[in-house]
């Protein structure tokens, strides 16, 4: 049975499956954490955060860049997938912060997590608040990588 997209009302901090669950978001390339979907993140789990600011800080050593990710196991089955898919925080003469490339170099990444770890993957609409990108680019990529892979994707609107 071919999967698709799951669409729920609820919280993504809260993710409704049995078993390992990635919860993924989109993070700004200059360290920024403290807007939009982060704080209902670190309100309940203090390690994201945490592993983003060093991941920052030791940039010039690792792979802090558009288009990475880092996986921060948060709990037993829980873990936080900290995608960075916004060039900066502000729109400018550039657009928008976000980079559809980077997050669908992301979603791959997290595709290839996901199956190693057998894990469903929980969401808010990625990138469509503070980063400003459009709902219809972006669920597209979610399907080029996370249900072509098969992987049970659920995405959040929270009320």
């Amino acid at each position: 049975m071919k999967q698709q997209i799951n669409y729920i009302k609820g919280d993504a901090t809260v993710p409704q499956a049995k078993g390992i669950k990635i919860i993924a978001h989109i993070c700004n390339n200059i360290g920024g954490w403290g807007k939009g979907f982060v704080v209902a993140i670190s309100k309940r789990w203090k390690e994201p955060e945490k592993a983003y600011r060093e991941w920052h800080r030791d940039r010039a050593k690792n792979d802090f860049e558009l288009g990475s990710i880092q996986i921060v196991q948060v709990e037993e089955y829980i873990y936080v997938a900290n995608m960075i898919g916004q060039q900066g925080i502000k729109t400018g003469s550039n657009g928008v912060p976000i980079r559809y490339e980077a997050v669908e170099q992301c979603l791959e990444k997290l595709s290839e997590k996901a199956l190693e770890l057998g894990a469903s993957v929980h969401m808010p609409r990625i990138g469509c608040g503070l980063a400003g990108g459009k709902w219809e680019k972006i669920e597209p990529l979610i399907e080029k990588t996370l249900i072509t892979n098969n992987i049970s994707t659920t995405i959040y609107d929270f009320e």
